[in-house]
């Protein structure tokens, strides 16, 4: 049987009014009901504190992880950097020609002349590490040095 409005409406409001409005719970409520509202406002409590806590934490590692990298992390000095790659390119022409003979004898004391000279700019660059101007004469020295290397062992008229 298929139930229209009008008779839903009619049996909800007879249900309705025949309802005992006296009902009386079995035990009393109110103490269940103001223990479930103090304990929920706890627990509000409890997850308001933690996303503070966890921002403030969040906030001091980013200040920590700042004032690291910018403040106390040493500059790399051009210096080094310089030494570092030319002394690399040095090495590996050096083992490249090893078994290849020099064109001439004396190319070892011209290197070793270039190395003093190397020294001795370092040694001005301890006082003043950012000076361009030693920093060039450096890369000079350094490339005089790969230019002989190569000269001496590999001359442009043998690759021809």
């Amino acid at each position: 049987m298929k139930m229209n409005k009008p008779n839903f409406d009619d049996y909800l409001n007879e249900s309705l009014n025949t309802l005992d409005k006296d009902i009386t719970p079995q035990k009393d409520l109110w103490a269940g009901i103001e223990r479930a509202m103090v304990s929920n406002k706890q627990d509000l409590k409890g997850t308001i504190i933690w996303p503070k806590l966890t921002a403030i934490a969040a906030c001091t590692v980013a200040a920590l992880i700042a004032v690291n990298i910018f403040f106390i992390a040493p500059e790399p000095l051009p210096v080094v950097a310089i030494s570092d790659y030319f002394s690399a390119q040095k090495n590996s022409l050096l083992v490249e020609y090893e078994n290849k003979e020099a064109l001439t004898t004396n190319w070892q004391t011209q290197l070793q002349e270039l190395e003093e000279a190397e020294q001795a700019i370092k040694q001005a660059l301890e006082n003043e590490p950012q000076n361009q101007a030693l920093l060039t004469m450096l890369a000079q020295i350094y490339q005089q040095q790969l230019d002989l290397i190569n000269k001496v062992h590999a001359p442009r008229w043998q690759h021809i």
